[in-house]
């Protein structure tokens, strides 16, 4: 019991250090635009994102000797509390990542997917990609990849595409 006790403190402390600094960051800029919120993550630019979209946090985690950066956006809590994640920016590092059908195969395992979903080649940017209607992924270069998710029941095709043309290495 006293276990559950403290880690219902410890969650009870960050929600209200993370409404605090959100709070903060409200009355001292009001809401941020979405250019506001655009900037880097990981040596990437993020310069399109749609409207509408909630509240940044960024993660750093590994899986198989492949290291991820990542932003993702949600909005809530809802009226049972929850939140939801609207969009996901990420960086894919590893040596593994050779081409586009080496990310490719890295994913389908990652994300436990069908070896035979459904992809649609397309271009972001001058980069070589796949597309599956709420997510898009491409290639840079070995060793280096860009994958951009989006609620599809609030977003459409055009949006995650514009996001990840607006979401590329930072110009040297």
């Amino acid at each position: 019991m006293t276990g559950s006790v403290v880690v219902l403190a410890c969650l009870c402390l960050a929600t209200t250090a993370d409404a605090a600094t959100a709070a903060t960051y409200s009355a001292v800029s009001g809401s941020p635009s979405t250019e506001q919120r655009a900037d880097t993550l990981d040596g990437f630019v993020i310069e399109n994102l749609p409207d509408g979209i909630g509240t940044p946090s960024d993660f750093e985690y590994e899986w198989e000797d492949v290291s991820f950066h990542s932003r993702v956006w949600e909005t809530g809590p809802d009226e049972n509390g929850a939140f939801k994640v609207d969009l996901t920016v990420k960086t894919i590092r590893g040596e593994k990542l050779t081409d586009l059908e080496a990310l490719k195969d890295f994913l389908v395992a990652y994300e436990e997917r069908d070896p035979g979903w459904q992809l649609t080649p397309v271009k972001v940017g001058g980069y070589d990609g796949l597309f599956a209607g709420d997510e898009v992924f491409y290639f840079v270069e070995p060793g280096v990849a860009a994958e951009v998710t989006i609620d599809h029941d609030r977003f459409t095709d055009e949006d995650v595409l514009d996001t990840a043309a607006g979401f590329h290495p930072e110009a040297s």
